[in-house]
C-alpha cells in the first residue's frame, strides 16, 4: 500500500494526474483506505476539476478526521465551486478555528487562503446589509450608538471586550465601556468646577510637584513580573487626595474645591479600599499599556482640566480624546489605554463611584469583601 501511496503522490507533483487519479481510486477502494488517501483521493479529484467525486472523498476523510484543516478547506473550495457560498464559508470558518501557527507550510497557505475567502464573504455581506439598511430608513445618519457598534463588530471594525476585573468579579453586571455622564445627576455639579478645580492643581504645581509619584511602583519584596515601562517612571504621575479610603489632609487643604467637588459622587466608601481621588499626570510622549482594573462593582471617571491636542483614551473598542471639563465615566475591568502624543503634560482628576446597577445591600456585601485583610 504505501509504495502505491508514494507512487500516486509522485504522479501528483509530476503532472500525471490520469496516473495519479487511477491509483488513489484504487486505494481508496482497497479495504486498507484511511484518512491520507481519502485526501490525496479528494486532491486528484480536484487537479482534474472533479468535484463532485473531489467532495464525496473530503466527505469520507472528515468524517473519520473532522478537524483535518486542509480537508475543511477543500471541502470549502468544493461548496464554493457549486454556488454555496454560505456552506463554503462553514468549512473556511471550521478549518480558521481548529487551525494554528505551528501548521506544515502548505497547510498554513490553506489557512490564509480561507481567511482571504471569509474577509471577501464578510465585505460583501457588510455591503449588502448596509444597503439593506438604509433602503428601510436606518442608515448611518439614523441609527443609535448601540446599534451602530453592532454594525461595526458585525463587519469586523470593533470587537467585542468584556469585563476582566484581575481581582473581585461581581456577576450580572452590563458590560458597558463609557457610560453617559447625563445620567448622573450629581456631574453637572462636578463638571462646573472644572474652572476652580483647574487653577487649583496649577497653582499646585507652580510650587512644584512635591506629592506627585509614579502611578505605578514596584514594592519592596514583592514580585514583578511584567517589564511595564511606566514602573517606577514619572511619565505617569498621580497626586492623591485619597488613596484607597486614605485621605491626605495637606493635599486636600491645598485643592479644597477639588475635594469638595466629588462629595456629591456615590464614593465607595470601604475601610482599607476606597474611595480614590487623584490627579493624574501624562508626560509628552508617554503611553499607558493595555490594562484592566481590579475590581467591577465600581466605575471610573475622569475630569479633564489641562488635555493638549492628540491625547487619547480607549476602552474596549472605543477611542475618545479628553475634553476639559466634560466628564468621562467607564468601566475600567474593560481593557483600555491612553497615550499623549503631545508635547505638553495632559492632567486630569480621577475618582471612582459605585456601579449605579448595585444596591445598597449589594454595596453593603461588597464592601465587606473588599476590606476583608
Amino acid at each position: 500500500m504505501e509504495p502505491l501511496f508514494r507512487n500516486a503522490v509522485a504522479a501528483l507533483g509530476a503532472g500525471r494526474l490520469d496516473e495519479a487519479r487511477q491509483t488513489a481510486d484504487a486505494l481508496a477502494a482497497s479495504p486498507f483506505a484511511n484518512a491520507h488517501i481519502w485526501l490525496l483521493q479528494a486532491t486528484a479529484c480536484q487537479a482534474q476539476r472533479d468535484l463532485p467525486n473531489a467532495e464525496a472523498a473530503l466527505d469520507r476523510l472528515l468524517a473519520a478526521d473532522p478537524r483535518s484543516v486542509r480537508g475543511l478547506v477543500m471541502k470549502g473550495d468544493c461548496r464554493m465551486g457549486a454556488g454555496d457560498e454560505r456552506g463554503a464559508a462553514g468549512f473556511y470558518r471550521a478549518a480558521v478555528l481548529v487551525g494554528g501557527e505551528g501548521q506544515p507550510a502548505p497547510v498554513l497557505q490553506d489557512l490564509r487562503r480561507a481567511e482571504a475567502a471569509l474577509a471577501r464573504f464578510k465585505a460583501r455581506y457588510t455591503s449588502q446589509l448596509e444597503t439593506s439598511l438604509a433602503a428601510r430608513g436606518f442608515g448611518p445618519a439614523d441609527r443609535s450608538p448601540r446599534f451602530q457598534q453592532s454594525l461595526d463588530i458585525i463587519a469586523g471594525r470593533k470587537q467585542v471586550y468584556f469585563q476582566e476585573p484581575t481581582g473581585y468579579f461581581f456577576p450580572e453586571l452590563p458590560h458597558i465601556q463609557f457610560y453617559d455622564a447625563a445620567s448622573f445627576a450629581w456631574a453637572p455639579d462636578v463638571e462646573a468646577a472644572t474652572g476652580a478645580i483647574r487653577e487649583e492643581i496649577i497653582a499646585f504645581r507652580a510650587a512644584g510637584d512635591m506629592g506627585f509619584r509614579p502611578y505605578i511602583q514596584g514594592g519592596a519584596g514583592e514580585p514583578r513580573i511584567d517589564e511595564n515601562p511606566l514602573l517606577d517612571n514619572s511619565d505617569w504621575s498621580t497626586l492623591f487626595l485619597c488613596e484607597n479610603g486614605e485621605i491626605s489632609e495637606e493635599i486636600v487643604a491645598r485643592c479644597p474645591r477639588a475635594w469638595a467637588a466629588v462629595q456629591a459622587a456615590a464614593l465607595p466608601r470601604i475601610a482599607d479600599a476606597g474611595p480614590t481621588v487623584m490627579f493624574s499626570l501624562l508626560r509628552p510622549g508617554a503611553r499607558i499599556n493595555p490594562h484592566t482594573g481590579v475590581f467591577n462593582a465600581r466605575l471610573t471617571c475622569h475630569l479633564p482640566l489641562i488635555v493638549p491636542p492628540n491625547c487619547h483614551f480607549r476602552v474596549g473598542n472605543e477611542t475618545r480624546q479628553w475634553e476639559v471639563g466634560k466628564l468621562m465615566i467607564f468601566d475600567d475591568t474593560i481593557e483600555h489605554e491612553a497615550w499623549n502624543g503631545s508635547g505638553e503634560d495632559r492632567i486630569v482628576l480621577i475618582f471612582d463611584i459605585w456601579r449605579p446597577e448595585l444596591s445598597e445591600r449589594e454595596r453593603r456585601e461588597i464592601a465587606a469583601v473588599l476590606s476583608f485583610r
